[in-house]
């Protein structure tokens, strides 16, 4: 057989299946393999099963297996290189990936992503506890008021670096997690420091918490919604999905335009900048604290 690999046998579909069916062209009429029940060992060759070695989307049709699987039973989860259950995001996106992290808790287990792991819990945490202590408010901000131009050019950006803040406190925590961690723990990790790094955002531009947490509690209902163990079959499951996507998308909208409203008011505060009018101080670079 590894001579036949080495050369290149010609088969039907150029894959491991075509091979498989060129090398053993009777395979079909081979008896079906069962274990002995007296431990004897047998002779000559056999077919494996269905269920030996089953296809991860049969399963999610209609979310049990339709056909035998039993524990020795291998199986493969084609797709996405991305979408693998190894990685944490990939459940409950496919409801396997729950059961394949518990097969590693019971074998390899999780040492190697532990601390990494507690460090930004702590770290998370320290965010949190800091912004709730801390005055909000921007620091050593320099502008120069000369005409009304520079101000409404200054404000825009203030509004650019306030968007991409709040979308950088829910892209950066995704990135900083170890990548095999369990789906349990990855999840909770990232809601845990999307709201840290929200809560940043919040204080500095004097944001209110519910428009600024809409999408934190929008990925926190999906994962509820996919990971809801009763459905029928994956149609059923994916309506559900896609009917609570329709739900979520005009809550998102009016947070946004919430917030782009709380940023026009809170960048015309004092403490942001200050009126034209209250022109005491001499012309030039002024420093906000």
């Amino acid at each position: 057989m590894l001579h036949q690999l080495k050369v290149g046998m010609d088969n039907a579909d150029g894959a491991d299946q075509g091979f498989i069916g060129a090398y053993f062209p009777d395979l079909l009429d081979q008896p079906m393999f069962h274990p002995s029940l007296n431990g004897t060992k047998l002779q000559g060759n056999y077919r494996l099963p269905l269920g030996y070695q089953m296809d991860a989307s049969y399963y999610y049709l209609r979310l049990h297996w339709s056909v035998p699987c039993g524990p020795n039973s291998v199986i493969t989860f084609p797709g996405a290189p991305w979408l693998k259950p190894w990685y944490w995001w990939s459940w409950p996106v496919l409801p396997l990936g729950i059961q394949w992290h518990e097969q590693r808790r019971q074998t390899l287990g999780y040492d190697a992503e532990r601390p990494l792991v507690l460090i930004q819990t702590v770290l998370y945490l320290g965010i949190i506890v800091m912004t709730r202590v801390a005055r909000p408010n921007l620091s050593k901000l320099c502008y120069r008021r000369e005409n009304t131009k520079s101000i409404f050019l200054i404000r825009t950006g203030l509004k650019l670096i306030a968007i991409w803040s709040i979308l950088a406190a829910y892209i950066i925590p995704f990135f900083l997690i170890p990548h095999t961690v369990h789906p349990l723990i990855g999840w909770g990790l990232y809601l845990l420091g999307s709201f840290a790094l929200s809560c940043i955002a919040m204080n500095t531009f004097l944001l209110p918490m519910l428009p600024v947490l809409v999408p934190w509690l929008g990925i926190f209902g999906v994962l509820l919604v996919m990971a809801y163990p009763w459905y029928s079959d994956g149609i059923v499951r994916a309506l559900a999905v896609f009917a609570y996507a329709f739900c979520a998308s005009p809550v998102a909208w009016t947070a946004l335009v919430k917030i782009m409203s709380c940023l026009n008011v809170s960048l015309e505060r004092e403490g942001f900048l200050p009126r034209l009018s209250e022109s005491a101080a001499p012309a030039g670079f002024n420093k906000l604290y």
